[in-house]
Order: C-alpha cells, then structure tokens, then sequence
C-alpha cells in the first residue's frame, strides 16, 4: 500500500507531519493493506492563520484494487485528530463497499 501525503501551503512541517500521518493511515488501515494499492492524504487548514473551530480538514482517498475511489473527509480541531477520524470513517467505508460486494 502506497501512501501520498499532500498537503496546502498554511500547513506547517510538512516532512514530520507526513511521516506521522504515514504511520496513521497504515497502522488502521493495515488489515485492508492487501487490498488497497494507494491511500491518498490531503491535510488543510481551511483559515489559514485564523483560528476558529474544526478547521483542520483531512481527506483520504483509498485506490481499492478492481474498485472505484472511495474518499472520506474529517475536520478537527488538530491535524491528528481529523487523520485519525479520516481513517477511522475510512474502515468503515471499505467494510461497507467490500461487505457488500461479498453478498
């Protein structure tokens, strides 16, 4: 599973936060790992220097093997907490999208 972090230009230490935000996404999504060739991550702060409630937004869009895109989006306080989010409503998508595929 290939990870490819993106991210806009209000958000800051880029390197650190991708090999963080690298380890999120494969560590939760580890089990899906053989069926997912590529996770792509989009980190935003949609107020740039302002500060104001969940403004931190984390899209995750999983290349499923023989399957269409399926993206999620959170937003949080911080860029952790809307990753970890992302990832988590990321699992529940592709349980959905692969249980349904097995009936």
């Amino acid at each position: 599973m290939q990870v490819q972090i993106n991210t806009d230009h209000n958000i800051e230490g880029r390197e650190a936060m991708a090999a963080q935000v690298t380890g999120v996404v494969v560590d939760v999504l580890e089990r899906f790992s053989d069926r997912i060739t590529r996770v792509e991550v989009h980190l935003g702060d949609e107020n740039g220097p302002k500060h104001g409630q969940n403004e931190k937004r984390c899209m995750l869009e999983a290349r499923l093997k023989g399957r269409q895109p399926i993206a999620v989006t959170r937003h949080a306080m911080t860029i952790e907490q809307a990753v970890h989010g992302a990832a988590h409503d990321l699992i529940r998508v592709i349980e959905k999208t692969l249980g349904r595929a097995a009936h």
